[in-house]
This record gives C-alpha cells, structure tokens and sequence, in this order.
C-alpha cells in the first residue's frame, strides 16, 4: 500500500514536471497547472468509481478521467487541443512506466515488467517523434500534436496485440473488451494524425 501510494507521488510529480515543459513556451503557469489539476481530479474520481464498481477496468476509467479534466482545460482556459493532448500523453507515459515497475517488483510480475521496458521505449519514440516529424516529407502541414497523436497509435496498437494473445498487465478486462476499445482508439489516434496532415493554413 504505501509503495503503491510513493509510486503515485512520484507519478504525480513527474506528470507535473513534463506537462508544464510541454506547454511553457505557450501558456503561464497558472492555465498550465489549472488544466493539470484538472486532468488529476478527473483521474482520482475516475480511479474511485472505478474501484468501487469496476476495479479491472481502472486504466480505462482513469484515461476517460483524465481526458474530462483536460477536456475543462481545453475549453474554459482556451488551450489548443492538439497542444494539450500531446503534453498529456507524453506527462503520463512515466507516470504508467513507474506503475509497471513498481507492480514487476512488489508482485514478481514478468508481464509487469516488460510492460515497463515497453513503455521506456514508447517514451523513447515519442520524444525522437517530437524532434523529427517535421522532416516526414508526407506530414506537410508540419503542425504540432503528431508526436502525441502517433504515441497514442503506437500506446493502443501494442494494447490491442497484447488483448489479442490474452497477455494480462495492469487492468486487463478480457480479450475481447480490450482488443475492441484499444483497436478503435487506435484508429481514433490515427485519424488525429491524418486530420493533423492536412496543409490547410
């Protein structure tokens, strides 16, 4: 429990950190941690309803949490979407790695394990995505958000391959809820990008 409860801390604090770098250049620090207390909020009420009624499906209770919160952001500070996603994508993606780190250790778990090595590697291409899209001579309308709509691909196309082999990690449901709502917020995802490719400035 109080492992659990240090892991979440750090979670928190290092999901501080990297959304506040993400949106400096653009924002204050005022609409940037608003739009963050708004994500937190929305992720601990979607945490708690989720375990009092459907503890195997926290990961997704709190990723709909979370985008509600940024979704108040978004529409009562005036922050780009596009902008926003990518911080919290991007914000989140230790936070998940240290979740899996932590259960690999406090549970002997393998698949915990590789999914924290997988998740160092998601947050690897994210960052070289970031620092290169412009270059893809087929993303010619060079806008920002791809890195985070093409993490949010990669993120629910290796959930969708993990719920098609019926590997179980961190708030697994079953094979086919989960290879349903990862197979569509991929395509989701993917749909952002090509929305994003369009030169229409």
């Amino acid at each position: 429990m109080l492992a659990n409860i240090l892991i979440s801390f750090l979670g928190v604090l290092v999901f501080l950190f990297i959304f506040w770098k993400r949106l400096k250049e653009d924002y204050v620090s005022e609409i940037i941690f608003k739009t963050a207390f708004y994500v937190l909020i929305g992720v601990l009420i979607s945490y708690l309803l989720s375990s009092k009624f459907l503890p195997g499906w926290f990961i997704w209770f709190s990723f709909v949490g979370s985008l509600l919160g940024l979704a108040l952001g978004i529409f009562t500070l005036r922050i780009k979407f596009y902008e926003a996603l990518e911080a919290l994508t991007i914000s989140f993606l230790p936070w998940v790695a240290l979740m899996f780190l932590g259960d690999s250790v406090i549970n002997s778990s393998l698949s915990s394990f590789l999914g924290f090595v997988a998740t160092l590697i998601i947050i690897f291409v994210s960052y070289w995505l970031g620092d290169h899209y412009k270059d893809f001579t087929w993303y010619k309308s060079g806008k920002i958000g791809f890195a985070g709509s093409a993490t949010l691909v990669i993120i629910f196309l290796t959930r969708f391959i993990v719920a098609i082999f019926g590997i179980h990690v961190l708030s697994f449901v079953n094979r086919i809820y989960e290879s349903v709502i990862s197979g569509v917020l991929a395509a989701v995802s993917l749909g952002l990008i090509i929305n994003l490719s369009k030169n229409d400035k």
